[in-house]
């Protein structure tokens, strides 16, 4: 099969996919539509062993009823289908899915965009759809062409994340941040391999404080705490917003580098992505002559 059949094969199989998800999606039949949705609530917060893997996150255990039997059930979540808990607190809620008739199999939704209705999937299709269609204007078209479209592609990654709206949201909370005391409980451990087969150690710690209500709140810090492999133990300051106590840090400042950055790129991306748009056009139109 030649360069073409193979374009041609990866325009047909994501298109036809892309197209019974959006049609499963119209008729309410994707399996997101035809789960059982209940709100559960956090009833025991599990501390991660000191070494553990920082991949499931917080373990907790939630409870949540069952609308058709009535019957409340008791299950325990550990970052399954990496819907990972960085903060937990007793009486946290969290929107629960899971197979009709089948509530041991639910699944924690930290993040709903999409998933009601079930278009994770299609929409993937359709991403694969336009890296389908730069590839083949490279091929086909032209450089000229291709970087038209690869603009356009990038400057539609750019325009859809949501990286920068969740920074501005995350300094809003931040501005009336509350400091506390807090405590390194566990300091998890991940080992990666790179390309060259040396091993990469990366260590997340655990923190644990009080908020001034007096609720005890355990989160994985990510980010933020020096030399965080010898953290174990340490006595920090955790800044917390107190509208949402999962919005949390040990060090505003870098919080503050941290969403700068990601605001940085997102920026720095659509300007590239109008490049090269601007050098594809340029060059196919011959609109500013180029000496």
């Amino acid at each position: 099969m030649n360069w073409q059949g193979m374009l041609g094969l990866w325009w047909t199989v994501p298109a036809g996919l892309a197209l019974m998800g959006y049609g499963g999606s119209l008729a309410g039949v994707t399996r997101p539509q035809r789960a059982v949705w209940v709100t559960a609530r956090v009833v025991e917060v599990h501390q991660p062993e000191h070494g553990d893997s920082k991949r499931p996150g917080i373990p907790v255990t939630v409870a949540f009823r069952d609308p058709d039997t009535g019957m409340e059930f008791r299950l325990r979540h550990a970052g399954r289908n990496n819907h990972v808990v960085d903060a937990a607190w007793l009486g946290r809620e969290f929107p629960v899915r899971y197979p009709r008739g089948r509530p041991e199999r639910f699944h924690l939704m930290l993040d709903t965009v999409g998933e009601t209705r079930g278009l994770g999937a299609p929409n993937c299709m359709v991403f694969l759809l336009l890296v389908g269609l730069v590839v083949q204007s490279f091929f086909a078209r032209g450089w000229p062409t291709g970087l038209i479209c690869l603009g356009g592609l990038l400057f539609l990654i750019g325009a859809l994340s949501r990286d920068i709206r969740g920074a501005r949201a995350r300094a809003t909370l931040l501005d009336g941040a509350v400091a506390v005391p807090g405590r390194v409980v566990a300091v998890t451990k991940d080992v990666y391999t790179d390309g060259e087969g040396s091993e990469i150690v990366n260590h997340a710690p655990v923190v644990a404080f009080t908020t001034r209500g007096g609720i005890l709140v355990t989160a994985l810090c990510r980010e933020g705490i020096p030399k965080p492999g010898l953290s174990l133990g340490r006595e920090l300051t955790i800044h917390y917003a107190p509208a949402d106590w999962s919005v949390l840090t040990p060090d505003l400042d870098h919080d503050r580098r941290d969403r700068a950055a990601t605001v940085r790129f997102i920026v720095m991306l659509r300007l590239a992505a109008i490049a090269a748009v601007a050098t594809g056009a340029n060059s196919l139109f011959h609109l500013v002559p180029v000496t």
